[in-house]
């Protein structure tokens, strides 16, 4: 599978996501930049998740649709074309880090995937209709961690 190189100019992989992207301070979502998306994508995939929940992974942002011609998002952009899933925080788009106070900083995972063909997810899709979604259709992917803790 090809790799896509996922990158924010807020932060680097494995340092810490500045406060500004945080549940507390907003939602607004980190800037990225990707590159090596393979020319016959047609649809791009994000993500954002933590595995170091106590509930177990918790899902901070699911966007679909995204345009494989797209390059990067700026902070608190959303391509108007993109298909908003639904995080677990019960809401459409982005939900910043928000671990308990007193955890060791936790992973936030953000993941790009470039699809070989449409999804066909709508508005509110959840991680398992995205898991669904995938089978069969990935051409490559990469993934940025950034790191918060309270």
């Amino acid at each position: 599978m090809q790799e896509i190189t996922l990158r924010s100019t807020a932060f680097d992989d494995h340092t810490e996501i500045p406060k500004e992207h945080a549940h507390e301070a907003g939602d607004v979502s980190p800037p990225l930049r990707w590159s090596g998306v393979p020319g016959e994508a047609v649809e791009l995939v994000l993500t954002c998740a933590d595995p170091d929940a106590p509930v177990g992974t918790f899902v901070h942002w699911l966007l679909a649709g995204i345009p494989p011609e797209t390059e990067g998002l700026e902070a608190g952009d959303v391509p108007p074309e993109a298909v908003p899933g639904r995080n677990d925080y019960g809401r459409l788009g982005y939900g910043g880090p928000h671990p308990p106070p007193g955890d060791r900083p936790h992973r936030y995972f953000f993941r790009l995937r470039a699809l070989a063909e449409a999804s066909g997810l709508t508005e509110g899709f959840s991680a398992g209709d995205l898991d669904e979604a995938l089978k069969d259709k990935v051409l490559a992917d990469g993934t940025l961690v950034g790191v918060y803790g309270r």
